[in-house]
């Protein structure tokens, strides 16, 4: 894809100045408070038994024979979003954002940090028996057809739990890929905790094993199911760092797609993520031959950056008058949490090589601007736009009250004990009443064009439905603005290592 037009220097600052007024005459955001209730979200997510340490109590088990007919155990994992189907593409996706946004800016998440390793373990756990049986990954669990006809409680479902696989007859490397990826990630995530607290891990000798098994299982079951079912081994390069990876990367830089400057980054779409990671590589002197990749990440960057991405060059990002970053499709905070981690996480790169993007003969962006836009985008969902609405449930004076979840529209089990039917729950999906559970911390597709409008309607799935993919980016963005809420005199927070 062709570089963006050039814009001079002064042009590109009066864009991001512009786009970031609006956000100076609102008071400051508590994003600690917003980062504990965005990973309290994933608790109302869970399928399975719940632990006693469940907090979001309306909750309750479901789906307890998951895989039985398939002759395997897969109870267990998330939601994804308003439905009772497991999709495991999300679902690893997920894994690997939560992942990511830990091992990037762990430090920042200060008391939350058990809690999300808490919630990437709930999907770990679940991806170590979907890959469990060699050669196979299974990759979904219920009938999306059947499931979607009803309205009822994961608790009540009756739907056809029907098992979905990949294999050497069934092939798919994108989700097995994705899911060794997942587990990669997590295993970094989970060697750390005991690395930074090596004196807490060794006074508790159970948990020291607990967290160094876990760590080894996911890393070893990575390269089993990338050598099984896709025929490749990069996923598990972050985790490994052996040489074999990055030379992997090298030999097939073009055939992996590396090399497509295209801006689009979530769970069926890594383009962009491929390229700020490899950037990294680049970007602290470990390995210049990664330069194209590096190319690619700036350009990504510069077609975000307002001003820049309406010159010419990638018109398919948009931003509304009132600052969201916009991108036709659905559930459009998937793009903004997602695009505005990668945003933080390549000024991080850049801070810490002293370094800028070029978007084009003179025109260039410094880390700081990066962090004004992706602050700017996290602001505006917790309630700096026109609407003066947070778009996460539980967060602000005014949030979405009808949002489209089943578990949360319909009565709890412990409030109505009686069964609520595949069809009982018509009359709960059409009733105007707000939610009678609060999914706190839920953060819904908002507004769907370019009009800053939402209209708080559970029928209208493209705009109130919350999903695990558009939290987890969010919960790394919302950790670092916790300890560094002045964007421009933040300090990079890489945690260094992997």
């Amino acid at each position: 894809m062709a570089r963006p037009a050039a814009v001079s220097p002064a042009m590109a600052a009066a864009a991001v100045a512009l786009l970031l007024a609006s956000s100076s005459l609102v008071a400051a955001h508590d994003y600690s408070d917003a980062l504990r209730k965005s990973i309290l979200f994933f608790e109302g997510q869970r399928s399975g038994r719940l632990p006693p340490t469940q907090r979001l109590r309306w909750r309750q088990d479901s789906a307890l024979h998951d895989g039985a007919d398939a002759g395997v155990d897969l109870t267990g994992g998330y939601y994804d979003a308003g439905d009772n189907v497991k999709f495991g593409f999300p679902m690893a996706f997920t894994a690997t954002l939560i992942s990511w946004g830990l091992i990037d800016f762990g430090r920042t998440f200060g008391a939350q940090e058990p809690h999300a390793r808490d919630a990437l373990r709930w999907a770990t756990d679940y991806l170590l028996k979907a890959t469990s049986t060699p050669g196979t990954v299974y990759v979904q669990v219920g009938d999306a057809s059947r499931d979607h006809s009803c309205w009822e409680r994961p608790e009540d479902m009756d739907t056809p739990r029907t098992v979905y696989k990949v294999d050497a007859s069934h092939p798919g490397s994108d989700v097995a890929g994705e899911s060794a990826a997942a587990l990669a990630a997590a295993s970094i995530v989970f060697r750390r905790a005991c690395w930074t607290g090596r004196r807490r891990c060794s006074r508790s000798p159970t948990r020291t094993a607990a967290r160094t098994a876990g760590a080894g299982r996911c890393a070893t079951r990575c390269a089993r199911v990338t050598v099984t079912t896709t025929g490749t081994r990069t996923s598990c390069c972050g985790a490994s760092r052996r040489r074999v990876y990055r030379d992997y990367i090298k030999r097939n830089e073009v055939a992996l797609g590396a090399s497509q400057s295209i801006n689009e980054f979530g769970w069926d779409n890594k383009h962009a993520g491929i390229n700020v990671l490899i950037s990294k590589e680049v970007l602290m002197g470990k390995d210049e031959f990664f330069q194209s990749f590096r190319s690619n990440a700036d350009n990504f960057i510069c077609s975000l950056l307002p001003g820049i991405s309406g010159s010419g060059g990638h018109p398919q990002i948009q931003y509304s008058p009132g600052g969201l970053l916009f991108k036709v499709g659905n559930s459009n905070m998937q793009h903004v949490t997602s695009l505005s981690f990668l945003l933080l996480a390549y000024s991080n790169y850049l801070s810490h090589a002293g370094a800028h993007v070029s978007c084009g003969g003179a025109a260039a962006a410094t880390p700081a601007q990066l962090r004004r836009v992706a602050k700017r985008q996290v602001d505006y969902i917790l309630g700096d736009n026109p609407l003066r609405m947070s778009y996460m449930v539980g967060y602000g004076p005014r949030y979405p009250l009808r949002i489209h979840h089943r578990a949360s529209s319909l009565p709890s089990v412990s409030a109505h004990p009686a069964r609520i039917g595949c069809k009982a729950g018509a009359a709960y999906y059409a009733s105007p009443a707000p939610n009678p559970n609060l999914l706190v911390g839920a953060v819904v597709g908002g507004p769907s064009n370019t009009t800053d409008a939402f209209p708080d309607a559970r029928a209208v799935f493209q705009q109130s439905e919350p999903t695990t993919y558009i939290n987890a980016p969010l919960l790394g963005l919302l950790a670092y603005f916790s300890a560094h809420p002045d964007p421009s005199a933040a300090a990079a927070a890489h945690n260094g290592g992997d």
